[in-house]
């Protein structure tokens, strides 16, 4: 069986923890910020994990990260 292709744009954004969880990057951080808040954007500055509902979708496309 051919090895699986790691997805290149999925990989620069996830990265897996030790225990099986995945890391990922808050969204809306980037630009337009003279409107949020400093709280707003203090916590969008903090790494969360991905939903479990999105879990498996996610492994599939980074298989040996």
């Amino acid at each position: 069986m051919p090895k699986i292709k790691t997805n290149r744009g999925a990989a620069k954004r996830f990265r897996k923890t030790s225990s099986g969880k995945v890391r990922r990057k808050k969204a809306f951080a980037s630009h337009i910020l003279t409107k949020k808040s400093p709280k707003r954007k203090r916590n969008l500055r903090a790494s969360t994990f991905v939903d479990k509902t999105n879990l498996k979708a996610i492994k599939k496309l980074i298989p040996y990260a």
